[in-house]
């Protein structure tokens, strides 16, 4: 299981909001790529970049901090953040992300999704499955569709999606820990599926109990900046699920 810190971004700043409220701000950096270069100084080989401004706006906003990112690291970004045109996915691209994230457009306009899908393949295209409730959630978490988690998966697992991020809603940020039954749930019935886990993951237990569920990735933010974890033990928790895996 790879582990992926998180920066999300607003206005060009580092910051975490609890349960994608933008009215529970915090600003931890003022420079995401300090940030990012300290997570790969550390080990640290994936990144998750989430433009909060693009999410709330509909529209590919902080991509010249992506491209500061991508271009002086070499952490393998995944972004996204209110990609709702071809052109945002073209920006996002050529501004060196590794793969993009399709959330609200994957329940709002899914031919333009599977367009993607097709174009770029599914090594490049990432299914944002954010839920609160069992449902999935939508216009950066301010929105609520009538899709529930497992169909909806079940649905663009047939249509060729590989990857996705799922994150509870009601776990993102509080530290109390993430939806580990959930995710088993999801392993059990779509094991091909490369589940990538996000929202509430607090403690090295939990990100072994992840890895033993065979998740294909862990997503940390807030409890990365609160002091849960540093930089420095998630990248030797890392080197240490690979060699399990390579023994």
């Amino acid at each position: 299981m790879i582990i992926i810190p998180a920066i999300d971004i607003i206005g060009g700043k580092c910051v975490r909001l609890t349960q994608g409220d933008y009215d529970q701000k915090i600003e931890y950096n003022s420079n995401p790529l300090e940030v990012a270069k300290l997570f790969e100084g550390n080990g640290l080989n994936y990144l998750h970049v989430v433009d909060l401004d693009g999410a709330k706006e509909g529209k590919i906003i902080n991509y010249r901090m992506l491209e500061q990112i991508t271009n002086h690291t070499q952490l393998k970004v995944d972004f996204g953040g209110g990609l709702k045109s071809d052109e945002d996915l073209k920006i996002a691209f050529e501004c060196g992300a590794n793969q993009v994230t399709g959330g609200t457009i994957a329940v709002k306009n899914k031919p333009l999704f599977l367009n993607w899908l097709e174009q770029f393949g599914a090594e490049k295209i990432i299914l944002g499955a954010d839920f609160k409730a069992d449902y999935i959630a939508t216009d950066g978490w301010k929105e609520s569709s009538d899709f529930l988690l497992l169909p909806f998966l079940e649905s663009y697992f047939k249509e060729g999606i590989r990857y996705v991020i799922s994150t509870d809603i009601s776990k993102d940020g509080l530290l109390n820990g993430c939806s580990l039954n959930k995710y088993e749930e999801i392993r059990h019935e779509l094991p091909e599926l490369k589940l990538i886990a996000s929202g509430g993951v607090t403690t090295v237990d939990e990100l072994e109990k992840l890895n033993h569920l065979g998740c294909y990735g862990a997503i940390i933010g807030k409890a990365l900046y609160e002091g849960h974890f540093t930089p420095k033990a998630l990248g030797l928790l890392q080197e240490t699920f690979f060699s399990k895996h390579e023994s």
